[in-house]
């Protein structure tokens, strides 16, 4: 019983370092690195790959971002860490209404590859998800 606890602990730990491991640099492709390049000018990555794709973390005009890459370079997303109060109104009013009493510990603003705007709220250990307007969209639980 015990080899059995032991592989389960050990295979789990190696599922969870598969959906993001840090990578060095070198390992990014060109085509990945080009597009981070032309999008986000004059920033420095620190690079993780993620379920296939890359993503980079880094600032750019004081703020805290992370864009997703396929390895082919095509841009999927960016994510950008805002303060609770650049939330759009409506999402505050949800918060308040359904998670009354609940810290929001991460906040987001993200912006796929047409342009298309969500955002997100972190609350316990879910990620609320809002479209652009600040109508509450799905619950991810992390």
């Amino acid at each position: 019983m015990k080899k059995y606890i032991a592989l389960s602990v050990l295979l789990s730990v190696f599922s969870l370092k598969s959906f993001s491991q840090k990578i060095k640099e070198s390992e990014v492709p060109a085509a990945v690195e080009t597009s981070f390049g032309k999008l986000f000018s004059g920033s420095t990555a620190k690079w993780e790959k993620e379920n296939g794709n890359f993503e980079a973390g880094f600032k750019k005009e004081g703020k805290t971002m992370s864009a997703t890459f396929q390895p082919d370079g095509t841009f999927l997303e960016s994510e950008t860490n805002i303060k609770q109060s650049e939330l759009p109104p409506a999402v505050i009013n949800y918060l308040q209404a359904n998670y009354t009493n609940k810290k929001i510990k991460e906040s987001a603003k993200i912006t796929n590859a047409t342009g298309a705007i969500t955002y997100e709220a972190e609350v316990d250990d879910k990620d609320l998800i809002f479209d652009g307007n600040g109508k509450f969209l799905k619950e991810v639980k992390k």
